[in-house]
């Protein structure tokens, strides 16, 4: 057999060996009481909005496709979710401090603002995910009034 067919069937081989290493989910199906939801009042349209455009990579709870389960792009799915929680978890929200909830509503409103959330990388495979002009108002207003009201308490 020659090298570069030793060299396919090594690939083949470790292709299909990978499949059996799949990442833990990310899906704890609970609604914790550090919940975002249930420290602040949010609209049902904007927590719909975060729902479906934020909740993926920062909650507990993620919605799987498919494709997850092929390696090795679930372990990249894994890490960007991972990634995605350390820098906000809204199933966690409600254990930040005062200054921590206010500073990541601020940086919401920010990346929002500037395009850089959701990603587009996220948004090409997730239409749902897409935020119009509209949808990004109402999320950055409810920013606004819960920094002036529900996130001043001492």
């Amino acid at each position: 057999m020659s090298l570069a067919k030793k060299t396919g069937w090594g690939i083949i081989v470790a292709g299909i060996a990978i499949q059996f290493i799949q990442p833990a989910r990310n899906t704890s199906g609970q609604v914790l009481p550090t919940e975002i939801a249930s420290i602040a009042p949010i609209p049902v349209n904007v927590l719909a909005l975060l729902k479906s455009a934020c909740y993926d990579c920062h909650s507990n709870n993620t919605y799987y496709p498919w494709y997850a389960n092929v390696q090795p792009i679930g372990w990249i799915l894994n890490n960007h979710i991972q990634t995605g929680k350390k820098e906000l978890n809204f199933s966690d929200f409600g254990s930040y401090s005062l200054r921590r909830q206010q500073s990541k509503l601020k940086s919401i409103a920010s990346q929002i603002t500037d395009g850089a959330m959701p990603l587009i990388s996220y948004t090409l495979l997730h239409k749902n995910a897409q935020l119009t002009k509209d949808d990004k108002a109402l999320i950055l207003n409810w920013i606004q009034q819960s920094i002036d009201s529900v996130f001043t308490r001492n």
